[in-house]
C-alpha cells in the first residue's frame, strides 16, 4: 500500500501537472470505484477545473473549481498516471484501469487498481474539515508543528499498545505503514513487539527523530516501489536499496550481521533485527 512518502509524491506532481487544467470527460468501467452515483459524480465533474491537489494521510484531495472535492484513497494498489496529448502509453497506464479523466488539453490522468479496494469521493470543499474529523486522523508526522512532545503525549493515550501497531494507526499519526514502521523501528533500535508504556524517554525521542528522517528521506526518493507503486509519471521510486529490514527476512543486518527476522503482529508483518533490536522484558 503507498504510505505517506509514495502519496506525497504522487501529490506533488499531480498539484504541478493539473493545476488549472479543465476536466473535459471521465470514462468510469467500474462503477463501485466511485462512492457516488455515477450520473452525478459526471454532472459535478465534468467542465470543472482543477485548482490544486492537497493530501490528508494517504487521501489526495482534488479542490475542484465548482465547490467540490475528490477525495482518491489508493488503498493497496492504486495508481494515478498522468499522460500529456500524444503521449506514448505504457501496459501499466491502460492495464486495470478504471477511471480517464480527459483534460481540454487532451492530456489524460489514468486511475488503475489491480486489487480494486481504492475510491473516489466527493465531498464540499466547505465540509472538507468537518468529514476528516469524522475520521479521526492523528497528526502529520512532516509537519513542523508535530513535535516530540506531542508524540509522546500520544503514546502515553495508549500505553498497552505495540510500537509497530500503534505506529500503523493513522489515528495516532497519519501516514505510517507497514515499510516505514519496521525501517523507523530498526532505526530507534526498538523491537516492534515493545508496549508503548516500557518506552524509556531516550527510546521516544529516538522514534520520534526516525519519523522525521525515515520519511523524509523516501520523500526525498520518491517512495518505495517494493510491490505495485508507480508515483504519477509512471516511474518507480528509489528508496527500496535503502530499506535496512522492510522485506528483508533472512538476509544480513546491514549494521551488525545478524539474521533480518519476521513476525505477525494484528495480521501484518514486522521485519527487524532481533540483535539491534532486542525485546526487554515487560514490566507488566
Amino acid at each position: 500500500m503507498p504510505e505517506l512518502p509514495e502519496v506525497e509524491t504522487i501529490r506533488r506532481q499531480l498539484n504541478s501537472l493539473l493545476a488549472g487544467k479543465k476536466i473535459r470527460s471521465v470514462k468510469v468501467s467500474l462503477p463501485k470505484m466511485v462512492k457516488l452515483n455515477l450520473g452525478k459524480f459526471k454532472k459535478i465533474v465534468v467542465g470543472a477545473k482543477i485548482i490544486c491537489v492537497l493530501r490528508r494521510a494517504k487521501i489526495l484531495i482534488v479542490e475542484l473549481s465548482n465547490d467540490w472535492s475528490m477525495l482518491v484513497h489508493l488503498k493497496m494498489s492504486g495508481r494515478l498516471i498522468f499522460r500529456r496529448k500524444r503521449e506514448k502509453l505504457q501496459e501499466h497506464d491502460t492495464k486495470w484501469n478504471h477511471l480517464i479523466y480527459e483534460f481540454f488539453d487532451g492530456s489524460r490522468l489514468f486511475h488503475n487498481d489491480l486489487r480494486q479496494f481504492g475510491y473516489v469521493k466527493l465531498v464540499k470543499s466547505a465540509e472538507l474539515a468537518e468529514f476528516f474529523k469524522k475520521e479521526k486522523l492523528g497528526p502529520e508526522p512532516l509537519e513542523k508543528d508535530f513535535t516530540l512532545e506531542d508524540f509522546a503525549a500520544i503514546l502515553k493515550k495508549r500505553p498497552n499498545a505495540k510500537i509497530k501497531q500503534f505506529l500503523m494507526d493513522p489515528q495516532n499519526i497519519a501516514g505510517i505503514g507497514n515499510i516505514y514502521s519496521d525501517e523507523i523501528l530498526f532505526f530507534a533500535g526498538v523491537h516492534p513487539l515493545r508496549r508503548t508504556c516500557e518506552l524509556k524517554s531516550a527510546e521516544i525521542k529516538k522514534i520520534f527523530g526516525g519519523i522525521k528522517k525515515i520519511l523524509a528521506e523516501a520523500l526525498k526518493l520518491h517512495g518505495s516501489s517494493d510491490n505495485d507503486y508507480l508515483d504519477a509519471l509512471g516511474r518507480k521510486g528509489d528508496y527500496v536499496p535503502q530499506l535496512k529490514v522492510y522485506g528483508r527476512e533472512g538476509e544480513k543486518c546491514k549494521k551488525c550481521g545478524g539474521i533480518i527476522a519476521r513476525l505477525k503482529i494484528g495480521g501484518r508483518s514486522a521485519h527487524f533485527c532481533p540483535a539491534c533490536q532486542a525485546l526487554r522484558p515487560s514490566r507488566q
